[in-house]
């Protein structure tokens, strides 16, 4: 049985190059895709969406933008990274088709009420819409199978020397996201920064030639543009995003530990940390898989070979 599952996200190169992972695994079955504010404005991560789908050629998943601005904060958008677009550089076709007329939130309950089996959640960006779709439809918790998202750290931040992006945008909806309940893993950065993708890598997918593993390629080609900075040590770029799909698909490729965390809302210099209490120090029951190390040849290795897909 294929493994349905929604896709919120704000895309965002890495955004973008795991939604293209997914609908290349067919172990997979995307019910819906939503966007978040984040990396870039709304209505670019909304418009990005619908181009990557649109190259895709996927225009039977359902798409609808979500929250705007984060639950209780002014938002905080990354353009240093993934430039005025929130995906600089290669060319995408326009939208080929339009958004739902109804919102994120609604277009997840939808797809939620509709299926038979309970549904994963795959959240990409900052837990803006997956907190208001939990706290609008109690009801229907029990329709999710799981939280698979890419947020936080057991060690360390990106965006502040303790937060890491996602969490950081909107720690409120973080907060209550990791509250829930509801079974989570969580990719942080101690995995997403194991996998990088280096030059001889992005040649490899080059080297696939269709037209969606050129696009990878190019994709990657501006993203490792922010990543060589010396300041961050990395040898190539951090494929954050993309952990998700591949827990989901390949969980042998990685290391985790049940762990309870939270999320610190208010510390003058935490704000948007996820503490992780990797050594039960609370006491408190685990609530989240913590993704802690990768087989980053793997990971590699099941890139390319899904990419193959598109041949």
């Amino acid at each position: 049985m294929r493994t349905p599952i929604i896709l919120d996200c704000d895309p965002g190169h890495d955004d973008a190059i795991a939604l293209i992972l997914a609908l290349a695994c067919p172990e997979l079955e995307p019910l819906a895709v939503t966007t978040s504010a984040g990396n870039q404005t709304p209505d670019k991560t909304l418009n990005n969406a619908l181009r990557v789908l649109t190259l895709l050629q996927r225009s039977d998943i359902p798409v609808a933008g979500g929250a705007i601005k984060p639950l209780a904060r002014e938002l905080i958008i990354a353009d240093n990274v993934h430039g005025e677009s929130g995906l600089d550089g290669p060319k995408l076709p326009d939208p080929g088709f339009a958004p739902q007329p109804i919102n994120a939130v609604e277009l997840m309950a939808d797809k939620l009420r509709a299926s038979p089996v309970a549904v994963t959640l795959v959240p990409t960006g900052p837990l803006t819409n997956i907190a208001l779709l939990l706290a609008n439809h109690p009801d229907l918790h029990s329709k999710i199978e799981r939280i698979v998202l890419m947020g936080g750290a057991a060690s360390m931040g990106n965006w502040t020397p303790a937060a890491e992006f996602n969490i950081y945008v909107d720690p409120e909806a973080a907060d209550m996201v990791f509250k829930s309940g509801i079974p989570i893993t969580m990719c942080g950065l101690d995995v997403t920064h194991e996998a990088q993708i280096m030059d001889e890598d992005i040649e490899r997918i080059r080297a696939i030639g269709n037209p969606i593993s050129n696009v990878v390629a190019e994709l990657l080609d501006f993203f490792m543009i922010y990543h060589r900075d010396p300041k961050w040590g990395f040898t190539g770029a951090p494929l954050h995003d993309p952990c998700t799909i591949a827990w989901l698909v390949a969980p042998e490729l990685f290391n985790t530990k049940a762990c309870w965390v939270g999320v610190e809302t208010q510390g003058e210099h935490t704000q948007g940390m996820t503490v992780v209490d990797y050594y039960d120090l609370t006491g408190k029951p685990a609530n989240t898989l913590v993704a802690m190390g990768l087989n980053r040849q793997g990971f590699v290795d099941l890139l390319a070979e899904r990419l193959s897909f598109y041949n």
